[in-house]
């Protein structure tokens, strides 16, 4: 809630009934997002790269661990599993993973 924002500007406040405002009620820089978003990435010493990539990493991550793709599907956000399966991509250990199972059940090997 902005009530604390609200009382704290006071007549400065600039009612334009946004989710996200500045600390008077107007709208938000369109870059101020993407800026924060590099300061997050500096400090943890992380390469540059777009949220969007960081979508596609954790839903990679989260199938590597094991989850459900409809638990990620319910992290991202995803209306449709199609779209979630799309962004997870299938990492070298889990291929290895598969065609030692499959080795296994073809030829009872490990």
């Amino acid at each position: 809630m902005q009530t604390a924002e609200r009382l704290k500007a006071g007549e400065r406040w600039e009612d334009h009934d946004l989710v996200f405002a500045t600390r008077h009620g107007g709208p938000i820089e369109c870059t101020e997002d993407w800026k924060v978003w590099k300061t997050i990435l500096k400090q943890a010493g992380v390469r540059g790269v777009r949220v969007h990539d960081a979508r596609h990493t954790a839903a990679t991550l989260l199938i590597e661990q094991g989850m459900n793709i409809r638990v990620v599907q319910e992290v991202l956000g995803h209306t449709r599993v199609t779209t979630t399966e799309r962004y997870a991509h299938v990492s070298t250990p889990l291929m290895r993973d598969a065609g030692e199972r499959l080795a296994s059940a073809l030829w009872g090997e490990s």
